[in-house]
Protein backbone atom coordinates (compact mmCIF):
# COMPACT_ATOMS: atom_id res chain seq x y z
CA UNK A 1 0.00 0.00 0.00
CA UNK A 2 1.39 3.67 -1.17
CA UNK A 3 -0.16 6.13 0.50
CA UNK A 4 0.82 9.74 -0.70
CA UNK A 5 2.97 11.68 2.14
CA UNK A 6 0.66 14.71 1.91
CA UNK A 7 -3.52 15.72 1.05
CA UNK A 8 -5.50 18.44 0.07
CA UNK A 9 -8.71 19.30 1.81
CA UNK A 10 -10.71 21.98 0.05
CA UNK A 11 -13.56 23.26 2.42
CA UNK A 12 -16.65 23.65 1.18
CA UNK A 13 -18.51 24.15 3.83
CA UNK A 14 -19.76 28.31 4.28
CA UNK A 15 -20.72 27.59 0.99
CA UNK A 16 -21.62 24.12 -0.41
CA UNK A 17 -22.76 23.24 3.42
CA UNK A 18 -25.04 26.75 4.56
CA UNK A 19 -26.94 27.13 1.20
CA UNK A 20 -28.97 23.85 2.70
CA UNK A 21 -29.43 24.82 5.59
CA UNK A 22 -33.10 25.80 6.61
CA UNK A 23 -32.15 28.65 8.71
CA UNK A 24 -30.28 31.34 6.91
CA UNK A 25 -26.79 32.10 9.08
CA UNK A 26 -26.79 35.88 9.85
CA UNK A 27 -23.84 37.09 7.67
CA UNK A 28 -21.69 38.00 10.88
CA UNK A 29 -21.76 34.44 11.72
CA UNK A 30 -20.84 33.50 8.35
CA UNK A 31 -17.76 35.81 8.64
CA UNK A 32 -16.75 34.09 11.62
CA UNK A 33 -17.18 30.65 10.49
CA UNK A 34 -14.21 31.50 7.98
CA UNK A 35 -12.58 33.34 9.51
CA UNK A 36 -12.22 30.08 12.44
CA UNK A 37 -11.35 28.44 9.35
CA UNK A 38 -8.93 30.06 7.91
CA UNK A 39 -7.06 29.89 11.29
CA UNK A 40 -7.02 26.15 11.04
CA UNK A 41 -4.72 25.97 8.31
CA UNK A 42 -7.19 24.78 5.79
CA UNK A 43 -5.45 26.46 2.32
CA UNK A 44 -8.97 26.13 0.40
CA UNK A 45 -12.02 27.78 1.01
CA UNK A 46 -14.91 28.12 -0.40
CA UNK A 47 -16.36 30.98 0.68
CA UNK A 48 -19.80 31.80 -0.71
CA UNK A 49 -21.83 31.66 -4.24
CA UNK A 50 -22.78 34.35 -6.38
CA UNK A 51 -25.70 32.71 -8.17
CA UNK A 52 -29.04 34.49 -7.77
CA UNK A 53 -30.10 35.04 -4.47
CA UNK A 54 -33.83 34.39 -5.76
CA UNK A 55 -32.12 30.22 -5.99
CA UNK A 56 -29.63 30.20 -3.58
CA UNK A 57 -31.48 32.70 -0.61
CA UNK A 58 -29.00 31.80 2.27
CA UNK A 59 -25.76 32.89 0.27
CA UNK A 60 -27.59 35.90 -1.13
CA UNK A 61 -25.15 38.32 0.95
CA UNK A 62 -22.28 36.56 -0.21
CA UNK A 63 -20.45 40.81 -0.90
CA UNK A 64 -21.34 41.26 2.24
CA UNK A 65 -19.03 38.17 3.80
CA UNK A 66 -16.28 38.74 1.27
CA UNK A 67 -15.76 42.19 2.01
CA UNK A 68 -15.15 41.78 5.87
CA UNK A 69 -13.86 38.24 5.93
CA UNK A 70 -10.16 38.28 7.71
CA UNK A 71 -7.79 37.26 4.89
CA UNK A 72 -5.02 35.25 5.88
CA UNK A 73 -1.65 34.67 3.59
CA UNK A 74 -1.70 31.66 1.90
CA UNK A 75 -5.69 31.02 2.01
CA UNK A 76 -7.57 30.73 -1.08
CA UNK A 77 -10.95 32.05 -0.41
CA UNK A 78 -13.24 30.88 -3.72
CA UNK A 79 -16.52 31.38 -4.58
CA UNK A 80 -19.15 29.49 -6.88
CA UNK A 81 -20.29 31.64 -10.17
CA UNK A 82 -22.84 30.67 -12.54
CA UNK A 83 -22.35 33.02 -15.27
CA UNK A 84 -20.35 36.12 -16.57
CA UNK A 85 -23.25 38.06 -14.53
CA UNK A 86 -21.93 36.12 -11.68
CA UNK A 87 -18.39 36.17 -11.98
CA UNK A 88 -18.53 40.14 -12.54
CA UNK A 89 -20.19 40.64 -8.95
CA UNK A 90 -17.19 37.62 -7.84
CA UNK A 91 -14.54 39.92 -9.57
CA UNK A 92 -15.82 42.87 -7.68
CA UNK A 93 -16.01 41.08 -4.55
CA UNK A 94 -11.95 40.12 -5.18
CA UNK A 95 -12.76 36.43 -5.34
CA UNK A 96 -9.46 34.20 -5.58
CA UNK A 97 -10.51 31.38 -7.63
CA UNK A 98 -13.70 30.77 -9.17
CA UNK A 99 -15.81 27.61 -9.04
CA UNK A 100 -18.31 26.67 -12.14
CA UNK A 101 -20.75 23.97 -11.87
CA UNK A 102 -22.68 21.45 -14.09
CA UNK A 103 -24.17 18.05 -13.70
CA UNK A 104 -23.05 14.65 -15.55
CA UNK A 105 -26.85 13.91 -16.02
CA UNK A 106 -29.43 15.87 -18.23
CA UNK A 107 -31.99 15.68 -15.81
CA UNK A 108 -30.20 16.58 -12.84
CA UNK A 109 -28.71 19.74 -14.80
CA UNK A 110 -32.29 20.89 -16.21
CA UNK A 111 -33.15 20.55 -12.09
CA UNK A 112 -29.98 22.39 -10.90
CA UNK A 113 -29.27 25.33 -13.66
CA UNK A 114 -32.25 25.16 -15.61
CA UNK A 115 -30.84 24.59 -18.96
CA UNK A 116 -29.55 21.21 -20.76
CA UNK A 117 -26.25 20.30 -20.67
CA UNK A 118 -24.98 21.10 -24.52
CA UNK A 119 -26.89 24.72 -23.35
CA UNK A 120 -24.59 25.05 -20.24
CA UNK A 121 -21.42 24.32 -22.22
CA UNK A 122 -21.15 28.00 -23.61
CA UNK A 123 -22.31 29.73 -20.70
CA UNK A 124 -19.51 28.31 -18.40
CA UNK A 125 -16.78 28.72 -21.36
CA UNK A 126 -17.61 32.50 -20.81
CA UNK A 127 -17.23 32.41 -17.34
CA UNK A 128 -13.49 30.24 -17.30
CA UNK A 129 -11.67 32.25 -20.41
CA UNK A 130 -13.17 35.62 -18.56
CA UNK A 131 -11.75 34.31 -15.07
CA UNK A 132 -8.40 33.22 -16.48
CA UNK A 133 -8.01 36.45 -18.55
CA UNK A 134 -7.69 38.12 -14.95
CA UNK A 135 -5.67 35.32 -14.23
CA UNK A 136 -8.12 33.63 -11.65
CA UNK A 137 -7.70 30.07 -10.85
CA UNK A 138 -10.86 27.67 -12.00
CA UNK A 139 -12.28 25.15 -10.42
CA UNK A 140 -15.23 22.86 -12.14
CA UNK A 141 -17.59 21.00 -10.21
CA UNK A 142 -19.37 17.96 -11.99
CA UNK A 143 -22.31 16.75 -9.85
CA UNK A 144 -24.18 13.46 -10.18
CA UNK A 145 -20.84 11.40 -11.44
CA UNK A 146 -21.29 8.47 -9.51
CA UNK A 147 -25.44 8.36 -9.66
CA UNK A 148 -28.39 10.79 -10.00
CA UNK A 149 -31.85 11.31 -8.37
CA UNK A 150 -33.52 11.37 -11.33
CA UNK A 151 -32.08 9.18 -14.06
CA UNK A 152 -29.88 6.55 -11.27
CA UNK A 153 -27.15 5.43 -12.89
CA UNK A 154 -25.01 7.87 -14.61
CA UNK A 155 -22.64 6.20 -17.91
CA UNK A 156 -18.95 6.86 -17.51
CA UNK A 157 -19.43 8.14 -21.43
CA UNK A 158 -21.53 11.01 -19.52
CA UNK A 159 -19.15 11.87 -17.08
CA UNK A 160 -16.34 12.00 -19.59
CA UNK A 161 -18.28 13.78 -22.19
CA UNK A 162 -18.63 16.40 -19.34
CA UNK A 163 -15.62 16.31 -17.82
CA UNK A 164 -13.24 16.63 -20.72
CA UNK A 165 -15.32 19.39 -22.38
CA UNK A 166 -14.49 21.19 -18.78
CA UNK A 167 -10.78 20.93 -19.33
CA UNK A 168 -11.07 21.91 -22.81
CA UNK A 169 -12.43 25.23 -21.78
CA UNK A 170 -9.31 26.03 -19.19
CA UNK A 171 -10.58 24.32 -15.80
CA UNK A 172 -7.38 24.17 -14.16
CA UNK A 173 -9.09 21.09 -11.68
CA UNK A 174 -12.21 18.73 -11.57
CA UNK A 175 -14.00 17.96 -8.50
CA UNK A 176 -16.02 14.72 -9.14
CA UNK A 177 -19.46 14.66 -6.95
CA UNK A 178 -21.11 12.07 -5.50
CA UNK A 179 -23.92 14.23 -5.51
CA UNK A 180 -26.33 11.84 -3.52
CA UNK A 181 -23.93 9.74 -1.65
CA UNK A 182 -24.91 6.33 -3.85
CA UNK A 183 -21.06 5.43 -5.04
CA UNK A 184 -19.39 2.71 -3.26
CA UNK A 185 -15.27 2.11 -3.17
CA UNK A 186 -15.53 -0.37 -5.91
CA UNK A 187 -16.97 2.22 -8.18
CA UNK A 188 -14.71 5.35 -7.40
CA UNK A 189 -11.71 3.21 -8.08
CA UNK A 190 -13.39 2.15 -11.45
CA UNK A 191 -14.32 6.03 -12.32
CA UNK A 192 -10.83 7.40 -11.17
CA UNK A 193 -9.30 5.01 -13.11
CA UNK A 194 -10.70 5.47 -16.74
CA UNK A 195 -10.65 9.06 -15.87
CA UNK A 196 -7.18 8.77 -15.58
CA UNK A 197 -6.88 7.04 -18.96
CA UNK A 198 -8.24 10.18 -20.96
CA UNK A 199 -7.00 13.38 -18.27
CA UNK A 200 -4.33 14.26 -15.89
CA UNK A 201 -4.92 12.39 -12.50
CA UNK A 202 -3.13 15.98 -10.62
CA UNK A 203 -6.41 17.50 -12.19
CA UNK A 204 -9.18 15.47 -10.13
CA UNK A 205 -10.78 15.87 -7.11
CA UNK A 206 -13.35 13.88 -5.54
CA UNK A 207 -16.73 15.33 -3.36
CA UNK A 208 -18.28 12.48 -1.36
CA UNK A 209 -21.69 12.95 0.55
CA UNK A 210 -22.25 10.45 3.55
CA UNK A 211 -26.23 9.36 2.66
CA UNK A 212 -25.26 6.06 3.14
CA UNK A 213 -22.37 6.35 5.48
CA UNK A 214 -19.96 5.57 2.35
CA UNK A 215 -17.82 8.97 2.00
CA UNK A 216 -15.02 8.00 4.58
CA UNK A 217 -14.67 4.32 2.55
CA UNK A 218 -14.78 6.27 -0.64
CA UNK A 219 -12.07 8.49 0.22
CA UNK A 220 -9.86 5.90 1.08
CA UNK A 221 -10.82 4.02 -2.26
CA UNK A 222 -9.77 7.32 -4.05
CA UNK A 223 -6.81 7.86 -2.03
CA UNK A 224 -5.70 4.40 -3.13
CA UNK A 225 -6.35 5.36 -6.82
CA UNK A 226 -4.06 8.16 -7.06
CA UNK A 227 -6.38 11.17 -5.90
CA UNK A 228 -4.76 13.57 -3.51
CA UNK A 229 -7.38 16.52 -3.30
CA UNK A 230 -10.69 15.72 -1.76
CA UNK A 231 -13.41 18.74 -0.51
CA UNK A 232 -14.90 18.18 2.84
CA UNK A 233 -17.24 20.41 5.13
CA UNK A 234 -17.23 21.45 8.59
CA UNK A 235 -19.44 19.28 10.69
CA UNK A 236 -20.22 17.89 7.72
CA UNK A 237 -22.98 20.24 6.61
CA UNK A 238 -24.67 20.29 3.10
CA UNK A 239 -26.75 18.59 1.30
CA UNK A 240 -28.31 19.55 -2.50
CA UNK A 241 -31.33 21.69 -3.03
CA UNK A 242 -32.09 19.81 -6.21
CA UNK A 243 -30.92 15.98 -5.22
CA UNK A 244 -33.44 14.50 -2.97
CA UNK A 245 -32.66 12.83 -0.23
CA UNK A 246 -29.35 14.06 -0.31
CA UNK A 247 -27.60 14.01 3.35
CA UNK A 248 -24.55 16.64 3.96
CA UNK A 249 -21.21 16.29 2.47
CA UNK A 250 -18.26 14.36 4.19
CA UNK A 251 -16.93 16.14 7.52
CA UNK A 252 -14.10 17.93 7.48
CA UNK A 253 -13.13 16.86 10.83
CA UNK A 254 -13.72 12.98 10.09
CA UNK A 255 -11.37 13.24 6.25
CA UNK A 256 -8.77 14.53 9.06
CA UNK A 257 -9.16 11.66 11.31
CA UNK A 258 -8.19 9.45 8.64
CA UNK A 259 -5.96 10.94 7.10
CA UNK A 260 -4.25 11.65 10.60
CA UNK A 261 -4.26 8.21 11.85
CA UNK A 262 -2.94 6.78 8.61
CA UNK A 263 0.12 9.38 8.70
CA UNK A 264 -0.86 11.45 5.52
CA UNK A 265 -0.15 15.07 5.88
CA UNK A 266 -3.10 17.68 6.11
CA UNK A 267 -1.13 20.88 7.00
CA UNK A 268 -4.46 21.45 9.02
CA UNK A 269 -5.37 21.48 12.64
CA UNK A 270 -7.45 19.02 13.51
CA UNK A 271 -8.27 20.52 16.92
CA UNK A 272 -8.86 24.17 15.75
CA UNK A 273 -11.11 22.38 12.90
CA UNK A 274 -13.15 20.49 16.47
CA UNK A 275 -13.16 23.96 17.91
CA UNK A 276 -15.19 25.24 15.10
CA UNK A 277 -17.21 22.37 15.30
CA UNK A 278 -18.09 23.34 18.87
CA UNK A 279 -18.53 26.42 18.17
CA UNK A 280 -20.59 26.00 14.75
CA UNK A 281 -23.29 24.18 17.01
CA UNK A 282 -24.13 26.63 18.66
CA UNK A 283 -24.50 28.82 15.82
CA UNK A 284 -26.79 26.59 14.10
CA UNK A 285 -28.32 25.66 17.22
CA UNK A 286 -28.64 21.81 16.27
CA UNK A 287 -25.72 19.05 16.82
CA UNK A 288 -24.12 18.20 13.39
CA UNK A 289 -23.41 14.93 11.43
CA UNK A 290 -19.86 13.91 12.23
CA UNK A 291 -18.69 11.57 13.55
CA UNK A 292 -15.59 12.57 15.19
CA UNK A 293 -17.38 15.47 16.82
CA UNK A 294 -20.28 12.78 18.02
CA UNK A 295 -17.18 11.33 19.98
CA UNK A 296 -16.35 14.64 21.62
CA UNK A 297 -20.03 14.85 22.87
CA UNK A 298 -20.10 11.76 24.35
CA UNK A 299 -17.07 12.15 26.41
CA UNK A 300 -18.38 14.97 28.24
CA UNK A 301 -21.87 13.48 28.97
Amino acid sequence: MQLPQRVTIKEVGPRDGLQNETAVMPTQTKIALVDKLSATGLKYIEVSSFVNPKWIPALGDATDVFSAITRRPGVQYSALVPNTRGLESALAAQVDAVNVFMSASESHNLKNINKSIADTFPVLKAVVEQAKAVGLPVRGYVSTVFGCPYEGPVTLDNVKRVATALLDMGVDELSLGDTIGVAVPKQVVEVVGELAKEMPLEKLALHFHDTRGMAIANIWAGLNAGITVFDASVGGLGGCPYAPGASGNVATEDTLYLFHRMGVETDVDEGAVLATVAWLEEAIGRTVNSHARAVVRGAKS
